[in-house]
């Protein structure tokens, strides 16, 4: 029987005990903010790969053990694994084949008309280059994402669809799984990053710093945020006079009816969004179609006491 001594104790505790039951994923909030940007910056390129826009969002992020992944990918996916040189460590990306099929449908201009490709079978080499290339963009977002923790390059070593070939780490040990889900020609596929705890260590203290309360914001994740926020649309109303009618007085209009507004062309319209009163305009004409000027800023407050004194 081999003896330990109390020193190989007091270096192995720790560990043993963090090897047990894995990272807590409690104790390191930035890890979340990491891979939301992960996510935004997948979706920006993809979006440059293919014509069908590509919205990808993290859908869980959770510790399991490398063996326990590898079973559940097993004869369902390919996995691309790269080598993490500044951390000395291998992370892994795996993607499913039924997703890889959607993929090569967007590249070569498929707009999601037909129906999804059902057969299980291998990828051939094509769409091993694919899933290859998609992989090449989550990594360049890893980097991005992680470079104020953990800067580093990724190298990529190989692909491989015999998943016993694919351990980064010992079946055993534990690694963070993100879940990256991508919706393309209105199907959901699933890209996991399993990066292994070894990996994570040296970064568990910057990682575990709360944003909550940091009050210079990342210009480009503010960037990227302006973006989008831009790109949601919205609708509009240009209201050029409001009247008040009585239930009888709707109960009474007939079809052809006029009624008479107090506006003139000088009035100025009210443009609304919501419900939210938010310019004053002034109504025109130009190339046959009426126009609006944008005049000043709705301002509620002093509306409220113009209609008081009205």
């Amino acid at each position: 029987m081999k003896t330990v001594s109390q020193t190989e104790i007091r270096m192995e505790g720790p560990e043993r005990l963090l090897d047990s039951g894995g990272i807590s994923l409690e104790r390191m909030p930035l890890l979340q903010v990491i891979f939301d940007r992960i996510a935004m910056q997948c979706s920006e390129s993809l979006r440059q790969l293919s014509t069908a826009p590509a919205y990808t969002t993290v859908s869980s992020i959770i510790i399991e053990r490398i063996g326990t992944i590898l079973d559940t990918l097993e004869g369902r996916g390919v996995v691309g694994v790269f080598h993490a040189q500044a951390w000395d460590s291998r992370i892994m990306l795996a993607v499913e084949n039924k997703f890889v099929f959607t993929l090569v449908e967007a590249l070569f201009g498929g707009d999601g008309s037909e129906a999804p490709y059902g057969e299980s079978r291998p990828l051939t080499a094509v769409e091993v280059r694919i899933a290859q290339k998609t992989f090449d963009v989550v990594v360049r977002a890893l980097q991005v994402g992680f470079a104020e923790v953990g800067r580093t390059n990724f190298k990529f070593e190989r692909i491989e669809s015999r998943l016993d070939f694919a351990v980064i780490a010992p079946r055993p040990s534990f690694a963070v799984v993100a879940q990256l889900n991508i919706r393309l020609l209105g199907r959901t596929g699933e890209i996991l990053v399993v990066i292994p705890q070894a990996a994570l260590k040296p970064m568990r203290q910057n990682l575990a710093h709360d944003l909550v309360n940091d009050t210079a914001p990342d210009p480009q994740w503010s960037k990227q945020i302006h973006n989008e926020v831009g790109r949601a649309e919205v609708v509009v109303h240009a209201v050029i006079e409001e009247e008040g009618f009585t239930l009888g007085d709707i109960a009474a209009l007939r079809v052809g009816q006029i009624l008479q507004l107090e506006a003139t062309p000088q009035s100025r319209v009210r443009l609304e969004s919501n419900n939210q009163a938010l310019f004053w305009c002034h109504l025109g004409q130009a190339g046959g179609f009426y126009t609006l000027r944008v005049d000043e800023s709705f301002d509620s407050e002093q509306e409220f006491f113009d209609t008081l004194l009205r």
